[in-house]
Parts: structure tokens; sequence; C-alpha cells
């Protein structure tokens, strides 16, 4: 356990050499949490003890605005030797989150290498593979023996992100194939690599979504997918750390949006009140109008309602129940479409088996309804019936609906949590309240 407060007296009582020895073995994680908590004023100071290369793994660890305070605080020079020590894509994710002037101050300290390193990843697209991937990784040729390669990764591996995987290219840095580190130890030192590589690339392009590309190392247990521009030119890799950090984006972006919250990129503390109401306030105003519908639907129907009141005690049942069944179905889609499992040209599959779902619950949940309505409400067996009936048409619809718009969404270009509840509610509440009153008028009478 990390020993924050003895961290902080060491500080206090400007104990350096005590405080280093200790804070040396600590992991970057937690050595950014414990900055996160120093002083502003001597935190800058207290960067400043780090090695160069203890510097370089934490500061990515550090929230943008302790990032932001320390690159203020330091000089050029440091600033230059700090970004140098950095991974070309932590260096990208950081400038991506800093306020322009900042920006601009580092790239101008950067050396003229790393510059242009980082000006040709600042181009792709933001939610392309190439703007996750580093560029640090180790490359062989194929025409190389295992002795040579060997020695290439020993000169060149240690400032790279992963060398678990070695890839293979020929001279122009077309992927040939790909090596791992423990079949290339355990083989012959005389055999040439393009005899023992494997061909079978799984990779992605630069400018394919960064969601594909992570999908892609999630379905096929990689510990790094390779990224090649449109010549099959090896550019970078995408790391598992920079997968999990997608893959955490999309999940979070996906509950704000089912949830009817516009996503942000800040966390919830660190997000101002105006910011938060600018974030929900649109999706709010939009259920609010929609919300209206079943309000005027109601009233088209208020002398119905007028000769039967005990039609009005069933509405919420209705209205919950269509909307929580239309919610599971297009939760499960989502989901599917998240990972791949469903496409564009399985709509009529799904919809066949939500179908055959939709009329088992709805039979079971209309047999219950329909029980209660008689054996605890005491009404009339013809004004159970209309609940039951209306139920199991609810439920059908609530989930066809539930199922498709997802699906349709993500055909016409839209994230299909945007059709998540509380949207699909709002449909489904529309729709159970005109099955419910045309079957009660038609079987009622009224």
């Amino acid at each position: 356990m990390l020993d924050f407060e003895n961290l902080s007296k060491l500080l206090e009582e400007n104990k350096y050499k005590e405080f280093m020895k200790e804070f040396d073995d600590i992991n970057a994680i937690d050595a950014a949490e414990f900055l996160s908590q120093v002083e502003p004023s001597i935190l800058p100071k207290v960067f400043r003890l780090l090695k160069k290369d203890t510097a370089a793994e934490i500061f990515p660890e550090l929230d943008p605005e302790i990032q932001e305070h320390i690159i203020s605080a330091i000089t050029d020079f440091e600033i230059s030797k700090l970004v140098d020590e950095l991974f070309i894509d932590d260096t990208v994710d950081m400038l991506e989150e800093l306020p322009a002037n900042v920006v601009n101050r580092i790239l101008h300290a950067a050396s003229v290498e790393t510059r242009a390193e980082i000006n040709k990843f600042l181009k792709y697209p933001p939610n392309s593979a190439g703007s996750v991937m580093t560029p640090e990784l180790v490359s062989i040729h194929a025409s190389m023996s295992v002795s040579e390669a060997i020695e290439r990764i020993r000169k060149t591996g240690k400032e790279k992100e992963t060398i678990y995987v070695v890839y293979v290219t020929n001279k122009a840095r077309v992927l040939k194939g790909f090596i791992e580190l423990r079949d290339l130890i355990f083989s012959p030192q005389d055999e040439l690599i393009e005899n023992i590589m494997d061909t079978s690339i799984i990779s992605a392009q630069t400018l394919d979504d960064k969601e594909t590309a992570v999908s892609l190392i999630s379905k096929y247990d990689l510990l790094a997918l390779p990224v090649v521009d449109t010549e099959n030119r090896l550019v970078g890799i995408v790391t598992v750390d920079d997968a999990l950090d997608v893959m955490e984006e999309a999940a979070t972006e996906d509950i704000e949006i089912m949830a009817a919250i516009s996503p942000t990129d800040k966390p919830y503390l660190k997000t101002g009140v105006l910011q938060l109401w600018l974030k929900r306030i649109p999706w709010l105003m939009l259920l609010l109008i929609s919300s209206t519908f079943t309000g005027s639907i109601i009233t088209h129907y208020e002398a119905a309602l007028g000769s039967v009141v005990i039609l009005t005690a069933f509405i919420p049942v209705l209205m919950g129940t269509g909307g929580n069944a239309g919610g599971q179905a297009s939760a499960t889609i989502i989901r599917g479409l998240s990972l791949g499992e469903i496409r564009m040209g399985n709509i009529f599959r799904i919809v066949w088996k939500e179908l055959r779902i939709s009329v088992l619950c709805g039979i079971s949940l209309s047999v219950v309804i329909f029980a209660k309505a008689m054996l605890i409400d005491r009404t009339s067996t013809m004004i159970a019936l209309v609940v039951a009936i209306s139920l199991l048409i609810t439920v059908i619809l609530a989930k066809f609906v539930g199922c498709t718009l997802p699906i349709l969404a993500k055909r016409v270009g839209f994230d299909p949590a945007v059709m998540a509840s509380p949207f699909i509610t709002t449909i489904v509440d529309a729709l159970s309240l005109l099955i419910y009153f045309q079957i009660a008028s038609y079987i009622l009478q009224i």
C-alpha cells in the first residue's frame, strides 16, 4: 500500500534523498496519484527531482491540468528532454487535451525529429486508428537470420513500446508477417526469418475507425495490432493499453448517450455546471416535446377514460412494461453491434427471433395482468381482457421497435446508442396508449 502520508512528510522536511529512494519503487499510476495531491507551488520542484525515464513514465498518467501546470513552470530545455523521452502516442494524447498556447510551446521546444513525428500523428482524424497508434515498434527484415534479428532487437528494442511481437517487413517497410519473441528465441540461429514468420496478418489501416481496430485486438486476442497505410507499409501499432483506453472512452460515450446526455471528454467533478447543463438540456427538450404527444393521445381519449375510469389505473402498467421490454431488446442489440456480433444483414433473423421472444414474454405478462385485474383489482372480465390484449400487443411492438431502431440508426451513420432508452421508451409510450385506447374502444364500445 502506498504511504502517501510518509512521502508528504519527507517533502515537508526537505528530505529529498529519502523521498526519491521511496518514490523510485512506486509504479507510474500510483506516482501520478501522489503528485496530483502535491501542493501546486512545489509540484514543479518535485517533478524536477525525478529521473528522466521515471518522469516520462509518470507524466502521461497525470491529469491535463497538472500537466499544464508543470509545463508552464519548467524551461524549454526541460520540456524538450521530457517530450523526447515520451512515446509519441502519449505525447499526441497529451497535446489533444492541453490549451493551444501550451501545445505551441511544447512543439517549439521539441526536437525537429520529434516535432515531425508529432505533426504527422496530429493530421490523422480523431477517431481513426492512426490517431491512437504508436510508431514505437520493433521491425525486422524477412531476409535476416534469427541471430541478426535478435541483435537488431537488442539495439533498437529498449525504447520501444513492446518487443513481444516483432513485425517483419521488406526494405520498403511493406508488412510481410510477424513473429513472437518467444518463437524467435527458440529458433535456430542461422534460420531465415522468412521461413519461420507467420504471414496470417491481422492489421488495420490508418484511417480505419479506432473502435473497429480495437475490436480486432479483442476478437483475435492480439498483444498489438499493426497499422498500415494505403500501400500496406507498416507505420505503427495499437497496443493493448491504448485499446483499453479506446474501449473505456467508447463505453462511457455509449452510457451517456443511452442516458440522453451528450458525451463529454472531462471527468464529472471537473466539468462545470453550465457545461453539464448544455450537455443534458437538448436531449431533455427533445424528450419533453416528444412526450407531449403522449399527453395529446390521453386528451383525445378523455371521454373514453371518463366513462370507464378504471382504465386510467392500467396506463402506467402498460407504458412501464412496454418501455422495459423495448429497453431490453435495444440493450441487447446495441451490445451486439458494439462487439461486431450483429450486422445490418442480420436484421430479419433478429426480428424473427425477437418476435418469438416477445410473444412468449407478452403471453406470460398478459396472463399475470389478467389475473391481477380480476382477482385483486376486481374489474370486469372485459376490462381485464382489454388490458391483457393491450399488454400482449404492446410488448410485441416494443421489442420490434427496440431491436430494429438501433440497427437502422447504425445503417444511416448514427450511433446506435442514440436509440436506447429513454428515446425508445418515449416512442413505445405513445404506441402503447394508442393500442390500449383502440382496443378498449372496440371491445367496450366506448
